[in-house]
């Protein structure tokens, strides 16, 4: 299929498929120089592009998810780790919204005078100030092994 019939079909620019064949995500099966055609399967091969970048992984992490053919090879303990991660993260996420719902019907003349919403901004200064010495630390996540 060409790729102005991919870009119907996906709702992805030309643009977005070529940076993407760039990425080494998916492969065009034309020659050089003629119009970009992609095998059928590309349309999976996007789908799980985009079910990767939704769930917060980079388009490194998505790249390893395939084999050189453009099936799917996904390292379990990768997505194990990442639904870590994304645990965590709301958990985060639901502390900092009961907080401000808190904080938004708090009966305290002023928030300076709530220790519920002191509470919240230790956590918050706490988070990122963690978040801080993470990127300073060069990162050492769970990637797959090149084959």
């Amino acid at each position: 299929m060409d790729i102005a019939e991919v870009t119907k079909r996906s709702g992805l620019r030309a643009s977005t498929l070529r940076y993407y064949e760039e990425k080494g995500l998916i492969h065009s099966v034309g020659k050089p120089g003629e119009r970009r055609r992609f095998a059928p399967g590309v349309l999976d091969q996007l789908a799980l592009i985009a079910l990767g970048q939704s769930a917060g992984f980079s388009l490194d992490d998505i790249r390893a998810m395939f084999l050189p053919s453009g099936e799917p090879s996904i390292d379990r303990q990768l997505l194990s780790a990442k639904a870590d991660e994304l645990d965590a993260m709301v958990k985060r996420l639901k502390a900092m919204s009961n907080g401000l719902r808190h904080a938004a019907a708090c009966p305290a003349e002023s928030h300076a005078q709530c220790p519920s919403f002191q509470r919240l901004l230790k956590a918050a200064a706490t988070g990122a100030l963690e978040r801080q010495q993470k990127l300073a630390k060069p990162v050492t996540g769970l990637r797959r092994k090149a084959a």
